[in-house]
């Protein structure tokens, strides 16, 4: 079998459930700016950059670098203040983490997210250890669904991108992996699996408990 020497993970969704966390925060912070936010808004920018996020919801003209920031420091604010209080690492993250490494696989995190909320999930969960690379929205030019993100985690990991798979839970992430020249396995911890398979996920799971090592390293 033509096993895959790395494996990279978005964080939201995939390592972490905060899901939820993230969806709350843009309401109220979009609300506080004039932009009322449905769970449909909220899905359909889901995994991608603050500055992308903002463009969409408000238009290139009201979205300077200013109001960019502006938003994006009160919206993580309030997202790290809801995860901080109740960390919810996905069910089976650990042992699926630690039969990988055993299994020789090399691994990173590859996010949208900025590095403060990265930090935050990795330390207070206890599994930066697990990472040779982590790829946040501030080490990039371009966010999903540009492959610039796991492109950046296979370089820092050393892995040719088509030894590389993605753990990715929304389409936009799905279709960077593919861009990327990448496999990518979809967890339907936010999007409905046909939504991911529909994005082009080579195999579709529910959540991590579900998925074994080799699901993640055969080709």
């Amino acid at each position: 079998m033509n096993r895959r020497a790395a494996v990279i993970f978005d964080m939201d969704g995939v390592l972490v459930l905060s899901i939820a966390a993230h969806a709350t925060a843009w309401r109220a912070t979009a609300e506080r700016y004039g932009r009322p936010m449905t769970h449909a808004d909220f899905l359909r920018v889901n995994g991608m950059t603050n500055q992308d996020i903002c463009t969409t919801l408000w238009g290139p003209e009201r979205a300077t670098p200013e109001f960019i920031a502006r938003i994006g420091d009160e919206k993580e604010r309030a997202y790290r203040d809801a995860v901080r209080a109740d960390l919810p690492l996905a069910p089976g993250l650990r042992p699926l983490l630690q039969r990988l490494r055993a299994a020789g696989a090399v691994l990173a995190v590859g996010t949208s997210g900025p590095q403060e909320n990265v930090d935050l999930i990795l330390d207070q969960g206890g599994i930066r250890s697990f990472f040779g690379g982590v790829v946040h929205a501030g080490l990039v030019q371009r966010g999903k669904p540009a492959p610039d993100i796991f492109l950046r985690a296979a370089e820092l990991l050393g892995a040719a991108p088509d030894h590389c798979t993605v753990v990715e839970d929304a389409p936009t992430g799905v279709r960077a992996a593919l861009a990327a020249g990448m496999r990518c396995v979809g967890v339907a911890t936010t999007h409905a699996g046909d939504e991911l398979t529909a994005a082009g996920a080579h195999l579709v799971r529910a959540d991590l408990a579900a998925l074994s090592a080799d699901d993640l390293l055969a080709s």
